[in-house]
């Protein structure tokens, strides 16, 4: 099973495999105090793209084409079908910062995992 959870909110038992999904480190948080198993940046929004998106609801829709082309390179398919694996055996966690929870770059992963 493939879940979401912000960086911010406290670690479960049900997490199980806890893979951070931001490009860069979240806000506030000391990386000793972040319990995550990988960072894979290869699937993580471009720079350029996380800049373009501008966490504007309007531009969702753009950001989510962008980001689902930007997952077709080789590595990025890689991770992509290690983590659908490893989903098919455990819970697999996917961490983000973002400050809306519906409006993000980890629910498009989460969808692309999930049709893997």
């Amino acid at each position: 099973m493939i879940k979401i959870k912000r960086v911010y909110e406290k670690p479960s038992r049900d997490d199980g495999y806890r893979v951070l999904v931001d490009r860069l480190w979240p806000r506030g948080i000391k990386k000793e105090d972040l319990k995550f198993s990988e960072w894979p940046k290869e699937i993580c929004p471009s720079t350029e793209l996380r800049k373009e998106f501008g966490h504007k609801p309007e531009k969702f829709s753009e950001f989510k084409t962008e980001y689902k082309k930007e997952l077709k390179a080789a590595p990025a398919q890689d991770k992509l079908a290690e983590l659908a694996e490893r989903a098919q055996n455990q819970n697999v966690t996917l961490l983000y910062a973002a400050r809306d929870e519906k409006i993000n770059h980890a629910h498009v992963l989460k969808e692309i995992l999930e049709k893997f």
